[in-house]
């Protein structure tokens, strides 16, 4: 398990560009002589991405939740009603 853990912190300084030059070149031979560890890297790097696209849905749910109170609620009438004409002045 200890290896697995290791190789996974090696793989995430590979991918972003945090190890050292020296340590960067050996990984990258390694990559061409472990197709397992290429496969593993894949892997990695495809989770980071879905979790970026998580994270992105995220935020644009909270943005939209923000505009629906700021647009839609009597209490931040004046507000909306400011942006509104800043925008109308365009």
């Amino acid at each position: 398990m200890r290896t697995s853990l290791i190789e996974t912190e090696q793989i995430e300084a590979h991918l972003t560009r945090l190890s050292e030059p020296g340590d960067q070149l050996v990984f990258e031979a390694r990559l061409l002589l472990e197709p397992e560890l290429n496969e593993k890297m894949q892997w990695q790097q495809e989770a980071y991405r879905m979790v970026k696209l998580y994270g992105r849905d995220q935020l644009k749910q909270e943005i939209e939740a923000v505009q629906q109170k700021l647009f839609t609620q009597k209490e931040h009438l004046s507000f909306s009603q400011k942006i509104k004409r800043l925008f109308a002045n365009r």
